[in-house]
């Protein structure tokens, strides 16, 4: 009889055995953290920030590594340039001059974020022991393709709109007399500035002057990826299809799958009002890879294909790199203070402009 219930309960015995054994098993032959369904357990906390830059420096060509001295200069230039931005100011210093001191950018030429909240990284990142000269690896020049006519165009409007320098004068007043001028509604501000969308990029994002850590929370349904540049949170459905071309979002749709150990995730969608990656446009389709190192840093690879933007795809890949820090809120919202002051400030200025005239 004992014999008997032995042989009845061994099926299940040995099930059980299985479903505790597994995972630790996986676990000591891939040498990575998996979950119970034995998929790389991707969770975490990463800091993706690297002094490698998107696209390749010209000197370096079609070179995709630097040497150790070559990368050790760069980490070096970085430490000075910190020491020397960190220094204490002059308390007594002059205010900038009025409309700025004439330096490029986006800050209104009158100085932007000092060297406090600057956090891009302290050397270049490494794959497979090698440092890189770029994250773009394909083209082989480390360049974006060709840009199309289409894309050419709705770049140099998008400069000529971002880069105008600040004058502190309404020089739409007398340039579109009549005409809408930039500042008449909110919601002609740029996404960016509105707080919609980080600088970073959603799908796929790339690193930046500060806020670039990022968090993976994984079930085996959906996996959330939480980008620290304003608040993108994105959610990629598992076993799933993307919607029809009318449903269209922010931070585009995204699903995903496994291959092997590498998570893959599949983004299209992508709303016509969203600036897409670099300038790109709606009819992006970006394909995205996350491989888990053994070291616990993620390999994060990013194809981004979009016929009405480039004459051709183009993929980057660079490291997340494992971190025991937090993500914190950036706290950009629209209708902030900001912009409220933004649109105080044009017609302030429209009021001069016109008593002038």
């Amino acid at each position: 009889m004992i014999l008997e219930r032995f042989r009845r309960y061994l099926p299940s015995a040995i099930a059980v055995a299985i479903a505790i054994v597994l995972p630790v098993a996986l676990f000591a032959a891939g040498d990575i953290p998996r979950t119970a369904s034995g998929h790389p357990d991707l969770s975490g906390t990463y800091n993706a920030a690297t002094l490698t830059p998107l696209s390749r420096p010209a000197e370096f060509g079609e070179n995709l590594y630097l040497t150790p001295d070559e990368a050790e200069k760069l980490a070096a230039a970085e430490r000075d340039r910190n020491a020397e931005a960190s220094s204490a100011s002059d308390p007594n210093r002059e205010a900038p001059p009025e409309g700025g001191d004439g330096s490029p950018g986006p800050a209104g030429n009158v100085g932007g974020y000092n060297n406090f909240w600057i956090d891009r990284g302290d050397d270049v990142f490494t794959v497979d022991g090698k440092f890189r000269t770029s994250i773009i690896i394909d083209p082989s020049n480390g360049q974006m393709p060709k840009m199309t006519t289409e894309g050419q165009a709705r770049q140099a409007k998008f400069l000529q709109t971002f880069f105008r320098q600040n004058k502190g004068t309404a020089w739409w007043v007398e340039k579109d007399a009549g005409a809408a001028g930039p500042y008449d509604d909110m919601e002609q501000r740029d996404n960016y500035e509105r707080c919609i969308l980080g600088f970073t990029g959603a799908a796929p994002t790339i690193p930046s002057l500060y806020n670039n850590y990022k968090a993976i929370v994984q079930t085996d349904d959906h996996v959330m990826i939480l980008i620290e540049m304003v608040h993108d949170a994105r959610i990629v459905r598992m076993s799933s299809e993307h919607p029809g071309p009318e449903v269209k979002k922010w931070l585009g749709d995204s699903i995903g799958w496994w291959e092997g150990d590498t998570l893959v995730v599949d983004t299209t969608n992508f709303h016509p009002k969203a600036a897409g990656f670099m300038g790109g446009t709606e009819n992006a389709h970006v394909v995205e890879r996350f491989t888990r190192q053994e070291d616990g840093n993620v390999l994060y690879n990013f194809t981004i294909k979009d016929d009405s933007y480039w004459e051709g795809a183009w993929t980057g890949e660079y490291v997340w790199r494992a971190s025991a820090e937090k993500v914190y809120e950036y706290a950009c919202h629209e209708g902030n203070y900001a912009l409220g002051n933004i649109m105080r400030g044009a017609r302030l200025l429209e009021e001069e402009a016109l008593a002038a005239k």
